[in-house]
C-alpha cells in the first residue's frame, strides 16, 4: 500500500541520496526545479536521464540499474506508463527502500509490487511539497 501518513513520510525524508528518474536539465521544469530544492536542503541527487552527461553538477546515469552509489529514494518524474519498469529496476537493487511518485503520476499494481518486495511507495505526490509541510 502507498504510505499516507505524515509520520512515515516524515522518515522517508530523512534520506540521503535520492536517485530521479526523469531528472531535467531545463531550469524552468519541474523534473529540474524540485531535485534543485532537494538538493540545497543538503540531498545527494543522482540525476538519471539518457539525454544528458550532467544535471545539478552531478553525472547523468542512462539508468538507474547503472548508478553506482547507494540510492535511499528512487523519485520518478516520468509517465505512469513506464512506472512499471522503473520499479523492477529499482527492485533490483539492494538499496533502493522508497519508491516514490512525483504529483500526477500513479501505478497501483507497481506499489502492490513494491510492498510485496519490503519497499516503501510514495505515488501523487511532489517531494518538495511535502518536505516543506513536515521538515521545514
Amino acid at each position: 500500500m502507498p504510505v499516507e501518513d505524515d509520520a512515515a513520510l516524515s522518515e522517508i525524508l530523512d534520506a540521503q541520496t535520492i536517485a530521479v528518474v526523469g531528472c531535467s536539465a531545463t531550469p524552468s521544469k519541474a523534473a529540474h526545479r524540485i531535485p534543485k530544492y532537494m538538493q540545497s536542503h543538503g540531498y545527494e541527487i543522482v540525476p538519471v536521464n539518457p539525454f544528458e552527461d550532467e544535471i545539478l553538477g552531478q553525472r547523468a546515469y542512462d539508468s538507474l540499474s547503472e548508478v553506482e552509489a547507494d540510492i535511499d529514494i528512487v523519485d520518478v518524474f516520468r509517465p505512469s506508463d513506464e512506472v512499471a519498469g522503473i520499479v523492477e529496476e529499482a527492485l533490483d537493487r539492494d538499496d533502493a527502500g522508497v519508491v516514490w511518485l512525483q504529483q500526477g503520476i500513479t501505478d497501483d499494481e507497481a506499489a502492490a509490487k513494491a510492498d510485496a518486495a519490503g519497499r516503501q511507495f510514495v505515488q501523487d505526490r511532489c517531494l518538495k511539497v511535502e518536505h516543506q509541510r513536515l521538515k521545514t
